[in-house]
């Protein structure tokens, strides 16, 4: 899989290439390509906003610069492309799995106080927002999107680490111990030192069941 992401700070994208999904990349299952809006600007001082039509306070990001990035990235337009946008979708676990499909994705990080309208009529297939919450830019919600993705590419993460997660089957993963068996006057539950692997996964389910219930009962009907 591809992902392009269109940005006017680049430079916050070094943490992706750390980790997993940096190893993923270097051994090519994963291709993540960070584009500077700022290199297609047509103004002579790579000026990439300007002041609203109307009036108002803030910046708007022009469409000159991200409608030539998208060009030039994908002149043939075969890839998916995502706006992170407070207004858009939220974000779930199922999202990233319907967004595995896509050969190719391509996520455009606003700025400001967003982008020309006329950007999302041209040449966006949908907005995704990973919160009802505003932050100062699209940066850190398409690294979030970007980083959930890949973890599901084939070859990323051992299938093994992607069983019983959290929200995979609509609840919470159960809690986790390793060494000490003591820590701070707290045992590891005797359960998990038994080697009884039937009696480990009824504990594992039964513990699931009773997070989800207390932190998240929203995920299986309960509501808040």
């Amino acid at each position: 899989m591809k992902i392009t992401i269109l940005t006017l700070f680049p430079e916050m994208f070094a943490p992706l290439y750390g980790s997993v999904i940096g190893r993923a990349v270097k051994a090519g299952k994963l291709d993540i390509e960070v584009v500077n809006i700022r290199d297609f600007s047509e103004n002579k001082h790579g000026k990439c906003d300007d002041y609203p039509f109307g009036g108002g306070a803030g910046m708007v990001m022009m469409p000159q610069p991200i409608g030539s990035a998208f060009n030039a990235v994908d002149p043939e337009r075969r890839a998916h492309r995502i706006y992170l946008s407070p207004k858009g979708e939220t974000f779930r676990q199922d999202k990233a799995f319907g967004l595995l499909s896509y050969g190719h994705l391509i996520l455009l990080c606003g700025h400001y106080e967003g982008v020309d309208q006329r950007v999302i009529d041209l040449f966006i297939d949908e907005e995704i927002s990973i919160g009802d919450y505003v932050l100062t830019g699209g940066e850190l919600p398409a690294m979030v999107v970007c980083d959930c993705i890949a973890r599901y590419v084939d070859g990323v993460i051992s299938p093994a680490s992607l069983t019983d997660e959290t929200f995979g089957e609509n609840g919470l993963e159960y809690p986790q111990y390793t060494r000490p068996a003591v820590y701070g006057g707290l045992e590891v539950p005797e359960v998990l030192l038994s080697g009884n692997h039937s009696e480990i996964d009824k504990w594992r389910r039964e513990q699931s069941r009773k997070l989800t219930a207390k932190l998240r009962p929203d995920l299986t009907g309960g509501g808040k």
